[in-house]
C-alpha cells in the first residue's frame, strides 16, 4: 500500500451487489487505501453529492463511478445533474457500464464523462480495469488540489 497519500474517497453509484462486490474486492488489492461509499440509485448519488438527507456528513469525493442504468434517476441524468452543478462538476466521472452501444458513448462524453469503461464479464479483467483506473488517475494525472 501507498503511505505517500490519504485515503482516497470513492463514490461508487451501482445498483448491481455483484458488481459492488467485485469493486470492493478489486480495490482491497490495490495500492492505496480507499474509502469507498456505494449508492444504488440515481436520487441517493444526487443526495450525497449535495449533502443532503443523511448525507451531511459525506466526505470530498477524488473520482466517482457511475453505471448508467440505475433506478429512480439514470446514469445520464446523474451524469448531466452533476456536470451542470458548480459545487460539484470538477469531481472526475468514471463511467463503468455494461453497455457497449455506441449512442451511450456518445452522449456521455457529451454529458462531459471523464472516461467510458465497458465492465468486462471475467472477473480477472475486471480487476485489471480497476487497477488501470487506479493507476491511471492516482499515479499519472495530474489533478487540481480542491479534488485532493
Amino acid at each position: 500500500m501507498n503511505k505517500n497519500i490519504r485515503e482516497i474517497n470513492i463514490l461508487l453509484i451501482e445498483d448491481n451487489p455483484g458488481d459492488v462486490r467485485l469493486t470492493q474486492e478489486a480495490l482491497k488489492e490495490g495500492a492505496y487505501s480507499y474509502n469507498l461509499q456505494v449508492v444504488s440509485n440515481g436520487e441517493e448519488a444526487l443526495k450525497y453529492l449535495l449533502r443532503e438527507e443523511g448525507y451531511e456528513e459525506a466526505k470530498e469525493l477524488d473520482i466517482i463511478f457511475l453505471d448508467l442504468n440505475l433506478p429512480r434517476k439514470d446514469g445520464r441524468e446523474v451524469l448531466s445533474e452533476i456536470k451542470t452543478n458548480p459545487r460539484i462538476k470538477h469531481i472526475p466521472i468514471v463511467v463503468l457500464t455494461t453497455s457497449e452501444a455506441e449512442p451511450d458513448i456518445i452522449n456521455t462524453y457529451q454529458l462531459h464523462a471523464n472516461c467510458y469503461i465497458t465492465k468486462p464479464v471475467d472477473i480477472n479483467r475486471f480487476i485489471e480495469v480497476i487497477r488501470g483506473i487506479e493507476n491511471f488517475w492516482f499515479n499519472i494525472v495530474t489533478l487540481p488540489s480542491y479534488t485532493r
